[in-house]
């Protein structure tokens, strides 16, 4: 696979190092990197306005002026394909990661095997995120990338995908859930739930990234949670 990634940090030896491990995974993986290197966030944006087909970034998350968190904001709203993967010496970003969607968060110094792992979990998305649904709506076919469905649910004898916009379609549950994959869990008989897009579980709901609320039913809360550390 061809790979366009770039890595944004503000110390030069960090930068380094991790060039250096970029293109040792890639060399052992069998993948063309294209691979460009940041000082900051603003020299990042000053790139990325003229070359918008960024695939993997490797941010780091205490830079100034302007610090890692704020650059992923300003990609994420324009661009929710890129696969965000958070370097940082600190544990306190995580709730920041979920607003963004990071992909991964990786705690200074870097691991050389906690890396691929990651980078590799990045390009089985960007493979996953090729895929799309085409569905019938009334008077067009509409065709939906499959990562921006955040969740679905039955309305009588129709679904509602919730995505970039709503889409509601003559099916059942489960036959949308036979065309999506492991990253889709279901609730129950009336809903499911892209589990990359789920910012917080309790024994009552799931809540999402963007703040939906969906009702857990009886007897799932092990197995959702069981399902998110399992996805990693």
């Amino acid at each position: 696979m061809q790979c366009k990634l770039a890595i944004c940090d503000d110390a030069e030896a960090d930068r380094a190092y991790l060039e250096t491990l970029v293109r040792r995974w890639a060399a052992r993986r069998g993948h063309r990197v294209c691979l460009k290197a940041y000082p900051s966030a603003e020299s990042f944006l000053f790139q990325y306005a003229e070359d918008k087909d960024l695939q993997i970034l490797l941010l780091d998350i205490e830079m100034g002026p302007m610090d890692g968190v704020s650059l992923a904001r300003i990609l994420r709203k324009e661009n929710d394909a890129v696969q965000i993967v958070f370097i940082t010496g600190y544990s306190d970003y995580i709730a920041d990661g979920y607003e963004v969607e990071a992909l991964h968060y990786l705690m200074k110094p870097v691991g050389e095997e906690k890396l691929f792992g990651v980078l590799d979990r990045a390009v089985e998305k960007l493979r996953s995120n090729q895929r799309a649904l085409l569905l019938e709506l009334p008077g067009e076919v509409v065709r939906l990338p499959v990562y921006q469905i955040r969740w679905a649910e039955v309305q009588g004898n129709y679904v509602t995908i919730h995505a970039k916009t709503d889409c509601t379609v003559k099916m059942t549950l489960g036959q949308l859930e036979g065309e999506l994959d492991d990253n889709f869990f279901r609730l129950g008989r009336s809903a499911l739930v892209n589990l990359g897009c789920v910012a917080r579980v309790t024994k009552a709901a799931v809540t999402l990234n963007d703040g939906t609320q969906v009702p857990l039913p009886r007897g799932a809360y092990e197995r959702i949670n069981r399902a998110i550390i399992q996805r990693g």
